[in-house]
């Protein structure tokens, strides 16, 4: 039960800064991007809010007692996928944080969903290159 708890925890708060679509129980649908949440009762924020009469809203806030459905606009890269492929590159130095979507690679090249944000010579290279092809194969 534990393990289930913390893993829809983890894909929650993977959806911070993705574009989402919410529906309220009172048949309200909304479009922006998740800036943050409140794990206690799923209260979230949203910004550059789209209703569906297209007028934008800057920021809106919604209790999580009024919402029905959230829905992923934009799925982002497997990251776990992508470990899984530097360690074939990279063997048993590649280490997934699940919760910071961040891959550390020989604990000293930070790589996030943008590529290689920490590193510098040959093998933080070799990273962005792997990065870019699993990108481009994910892509097609």
């Amino acid at each position: 039960m534990a393990l289930a708890s913390k893993r829809f925890s983890d894909e929650f708060a993977a959806l911070i800064d993705k574009v989402v679509r919410v529906s309220t129980v009172q048949g309200i649908k909304l479009e922006g991007k998740l800036l943050a949440y409140n794990p206690s009762d799923y209260s979230i924020w949203l910004a550059d809010v789209k209703n569906e009469g297209g007028n934008v809203i800057p920021k809106v806030f919604l209790s999580g007692n009024n919402i029905l459905m959230i829905e992923t606009m934009e799925a982002g890269i497997d990251m776990q996928k992508l470990a899984e492929r530097l360690n074939r590159v990279f063997p048993n130095m590649v280490k997934y944080i699940k919760e910071a979507d961040v891959i550390l690679v020989m604990d000293r090249i930070r790589v996030t969903r943008s590529g290689v944000v920490e590193g510098s010579g040959p093998a933080a290279e070799r990273v962005q290159k792997v990065f870019e092809e699993f990108i481009k194969e994910e892509t097609k």
